[in-house]
């Protein structure tokens, strides 16, 4: 997230209701636009295209095989996504902009071949009895959604935010405009229009990149180096990516709560729904996170280790380190206040949400947890920025192997149990791992000048 403070504070300097909401907007459509723009698209597509697709249970075929292709390609590339943005920025500090762009192609070679091998194996041996139409597209999604990341990766370390929403916004427009006018050939209309649309968006992001960086030589594999690999941050992003989807999966493969939709993929119509609209509710926590986060604890971040660089007195020193953490307190403690608010707003509106939706108010009970592990969620990833600006990798992977585990216990006691604790699984994990993180975060705080003169 590098980069965006500056772009916050310019619009803050303004000291301006306008100023302010403009910068509280742009946070928030940076933090979490491409995730709900791809929520919405594929709401819009399932329930624009009901009066057009029979049976309706295609559309439903449609959405699940869309979950899992941004399931999977995401936990296939999140090995690479940390440890990407780290050398990609290691590299912009050296100024050796020449090494960004083949390295890139590099990691995009790398991820299209792993994606192209897999997704053929598993075409091959999972889906047997579907047509050669669906297979064909679902390992093309496959592919394009993993370099769509990869991309996506590459531009937010290229601090490219607004263009990244500006794509993301054009590619999910032709996505659900072009699953709508395929919609009369059933789900190989559908998922023919999702993976066109999510073309383009790849051709747009492509386009960013090779509008402004240029190299001598086309690839380079530098990034995979020994002394470059980082092998900390790419199981963090790994295990990361699986703490999300891990309690999903298992609802899905829950004889109990998941049911077979096409081939052997599966969904739980119990479980999917709410959790998926949950997600919503953390543009206002991400708009905060970053706003804090980014401008307020970043300057006496960089104010602090300004001033040990620089030889400054002890008193200044201790002065910086006690701003830093007075605004990082202050950072989260209005996340926390700011996403209760939009928890409290979504429960007041759950019911008229699910009606205009078409959906069961039975499904209330699991949104209102979900919304609450959601904005658990938001607070997570703040203290974990947290530890990735003071270098503490190993805390963090830490976290997120709890965090894996914790959602795989908890969630199996909750399937043994009753639908009445549904959900409660993913929650509790999450409460854990982020009182954990703000402990850990406080005795790091403590020890932050003994820590960095030791470094020294």
């Amino acid at each position: 997230m590098a980069g965006i403070g500056f772009e916050l504070r310019k619009m803050l300097r303004r000291d301006t209701l306008l100023g302010l909401m403009q910068a509280y907007t742009y946070a928030g459509l940076i933090g979490a636009g491409p995730w709900v723009l791809s929520i919405v698209g594929i709401l819009l597509i399932g329930v624009l295209s009901l009066p057009f697709v029979l049976p309706t249970g295609l559309i439903t075929q449609f959405q699940v095989s869309v979950t899992y292709l941004i399931s999977l390609s995401l936990i296939l590339t999140g090995p690479l996504q940390l440890a990407y943005t780290r050398f990609t920025s290691d590299r912009l500090f050296e100024k050796r902009d020449d090494l960004v762009l083949p390295n890139y192609h590099a990691v995009a070679f790398v991820v299209t071949v792993a994606a192209a091998v897999l997704g053929t194996l598993a075409i091959v041996l999972l889906f047997p009895q579907q047509t050669v139409a669906y297979r064909l597209l679902m390992l093309a999604g496959f592919v394009v959604m993993c370099n769509i990341w990869i991309a996506t990766i590459f531009l937010s370390g290229m601090k490219q935010y607004v263009s990244i929403i500006v794509v993301f916004f054009i590619g999910y427009t032709f996505t659900t405009g072009a699953a709508l006018a395929l919609n009369r050939f059933g789900l190989t209309g559908l998922l023919s229009g999702f993976v066109t649309g999510q073309t383009i968006l790849l051709v747009g992001l492509l386009s960013l990149i090779y509008r402004d960086y240029r190299s001598d030589h086309f690839i380079s594999f530098e990034m995979f180096w020994k002394q470059y690999r980082y092998p900390s941050l790419m199981l963090t992003g790994l295990l990361y990516n699986l703490a999300i989807w891990v309690d999903k999966f298992m609802f899905w493969y829950s004889p109990g709560t998941g049911q077979q939709v096409i081939g052997p993929l599966r969904a739980s119509l119990i479980y999917d729904i709410p959790v998926f609209l949950a997600y919503l509710a953390i543009i206002p926590g991400m708009a905060v996170f970053l706003m804090r986060i980014e401008t307020d604890f970043v300057e006496y971040y960089d104010a602090f280790y300004d001033a040990v660089r620089e030889g400054a007195s002890l008193q200044h020193i201790e002065r910086m380190r006690n701003a830093m953490v007075e605004a990082l307190r202050n950072g989260i403690w209005e996340i926390i206040k700011v996403q209760t608010i939009a928890a409290m707003v979504l429960f007041a509106a759950g019911t008229v949400l699910l009606s205009w939706l078409k959906i069961s108010t039975l499904y209330l009970p699991l949104l209102y947890i979900d919304v609450i592990a959601a904005s658990m969620q938001v607070v997570f990833m703040g203290t974990i920025n947290v530890f990735f600006y003071l270098d503490k990798r190993k805390i963090v992977l830490c976290l997120v192997a709890g965090f894996v585990a914790l959602n795989v216990i908890f969630t199996a006691l909750t399937l043994a149990l009753n639908p009445a604790f549904y959900g409660y699984g993913f929650a509790s994990a999450l409460l854990v791992v982020v009182l954990a993180s703000l402990y850990l975060l406080d005795r790091k705080l403590e020890s932050l000048e003994y820590e960095t003169f030791m470094l020294q």
